[in-house]
């Protein structure tokens, strides 16, 4: 059963009561009952338009400390840094550990495992088709939608973006552009495997082309051109923008790892950072055409990225421990702007509890979108908190768990391996380490011998939710697959058939 009942339902809910036993002071109060001014089903915003444009970047890998307004000593990023000084941030948000998870959840306003996606491959990356995606409600409510990069949530044709809520899909395949894992669905177009990065071969609404280009800069131009497209139309459009950088390889244009390696640094680290200084140039273009094009106070602009740092963490990682693929702090905050221009404040910090299951709920509130009544939403729309960083916030708990068991494995025997639960103010890490995250952000002492009750409460939330979630894993008996890929098949298909034609840029 992939939905929960009512009594799982029930008990969801007596573990958000059980949060408020662990709020630090100030902390256990509900949240706000009125609807915002903000919402477009209150009617026109106040701009007169009653359902803004949406644009939701994210990036593969690039952590919280990766951004130079967050501190980082070595990496420049001038256009994150203004977009950062014109948003809303959430400074304690946070998602998975890892991409295809985190995506799930973002997609779905609930936590991955309940969609089946336990994993980043072996067929547990794929999305539950039961679920009404994020894209599926917008489109019901009137927008036209496109996604440019990595999808990563199922390669098979029936799981594809455009039958889950896409009109427009511009994706590479697998988890990165050029995978390929032999046993399992996952994989990418077969002359991505040797190019890599540069002028990739990319599905553009069921045909494959032949792009010019480092992979970054085509995501962007081709979403560009599809934004000036609709620009003019009646229509709100929301644009998704996902990169696959700066995930490894780290591979990226010679005059953006050039600066870092005269720096001294290693030629890992130089191509990520050369990946993430690509990225903020492509932000540039972005954000100075939507100037151009009058579409500024029209238009919802969102940056965050998928999960914790991975070659950034050994250089900077604004203080927290852990990093990608980890339960800790490090694996799962993120940064989350929102820059809604002469609509959202500009410059301001919210610090509470948040993530990526709130993303859901929070567009479908402010596109005036309805999420069908048996979408078993977990998130919170963060509309009050866009209004008042200081709007009444109940505290909560947040679920991790890494995955990434064994393929056949039974995920009981790992559900106390790499996990977490997070409240406001603690953080539990295993059965055995307690971190008070207000007092400690570094988690450098553990404090269960001074809190045994808080972590007691923890376990008990946590096997409640792992029983509420494990029959919802409906990806774990899946054989190891044989034969061709989809995208493998699909490609050769095309090659043989009509050839692979050239990307035309759309202008822009």
């Amino acid at each position: 059963m992939e939905n929960l009942n009512r009594r799982q339902f029930l008990n969801l809910s007596a573990t958000s009561a059980l949060a408020a036993l662990l709020s630090p002071a100030g902390c256990g109060q509900g949240v706000a009952a009125s609807k915002p001014a903000l919402s477009g089903a209150e009617g026109p915003t106040a701009l007169g338009m009653a359902q803004p444009n949406i644009i939701l970047i994210i990036t593969d890998d690039q952590g919280y400390g990766d951004l130079s307004c967050h501190g980082n000593p070595v990496l420049r990023t001038p256009n994150l840094d203004a977009l950062h000084a014109k948003s809303v941030r959430f400074t304690n948000f946070h998602v998975s550990p890892t991409c295809a998870p985190t995506r799930s959840a973002l997609f779905s306003g609930r936590h991955e495992f309940k969609n089946g996606v336990t994993h980043t491959l072996n067929e547990r990356e794929r999305m539950s088709l039961k679920t009404v995606t994020l894209a599926d409600t917008l489109k019901k409510a009137g927008y036209t939608t496109g996604i440019f990069g990595k999808w990563h949530l199922g390669d098979q044709d029936r799981y594809q973006p455009d039958k889950r809520g896409f009109d427009e899909v511009f994706i590479h395949g697998a988890g990165g552009i050029g995978q390929r894992y032999p046993g399992n669905t996952c994989a990418d177009a077969p002359p991505n495997q040797q190019n890599r990065y540069f002028d990739p071969v990319i599905k553009h609404n069921g045909t494959f082309v032949k792009t010019k280009g480092f992979c970054t800069d085509v995501f962007f131009r081709q979403a560009l051109g599809w934004i000036n497209r609709k620009r003019s139309s009646r229509r709100p459009f929301f644009a998704y923008i996902t990169t696959n950088a700066p995930h490894g390889p780290y591979i990226a244009p010679e005059k953006y790892i050039k600066p870092f390696l005269a720096q001294g640094l290693n030629k890992n680290i130089a191509g990520f950072y050369g990946m993430i200084v690509n990225i903020d140039d492509n932000i540039k273009l972005l954000t100075d055409k939507l100037a151009d094009w009058n579409l500024e106070q029209k238009t919802l602009l969102i940056f965050m990225t998928d999960n914790g740092s991975a070659a950034g963490a050994g250089i900077f990682n604004a203080g927290m421990k852990g990093k990608k693929g980890n339960p800790d702090e490090g694996g799962t905050r993120v940064p989350a702007f929102f820059r809604w221009t002469s609509v959202l404040k500009e410059g301001v910090d919210v610090d509470r509890l948040t993530a990526h299951i709130d993303m859901y709920p929070t567009l479908a509130e402010l596109a005036g979108a309805k999420i069908p009544a048996n979408e078993q939403v977990e998130g919170r729309s963060l509309v009050p908190l866009l209004k008042d960083p200081t709007a009444k916030w109940e505290d909560r708990l947040l679920f991790t768990h890494v995955g990434r068991w064994p393929k056949g494995a039974d995920p009981d025997k790992y559900k106390f391996n790499r996990f977490s639960v997070r409240s406001r103010r603690f953080l539990l890490v295993g059965t055995n380490e307690l971190y008070d995250m207000q007092a400690d952000p570094g988690q450098k002492v553990n404090v269960i011998d001074k809190h045994p009750k808080v972590a007691e409460k923890m376990l008990e939330a946590y096997d409640q939710w792992w029983k509420q979630t494990r029959p919802l894993m409906v990806n774990e008996k899946e054989p190891v697959f044989e034969g061709k890929q989809p995208f493998v098949i699909n490609y050769e298909k095309q090659l043989n058939s009509k050839g692979i034609p050239d990307w035309v840029q759309p202008p822009m």
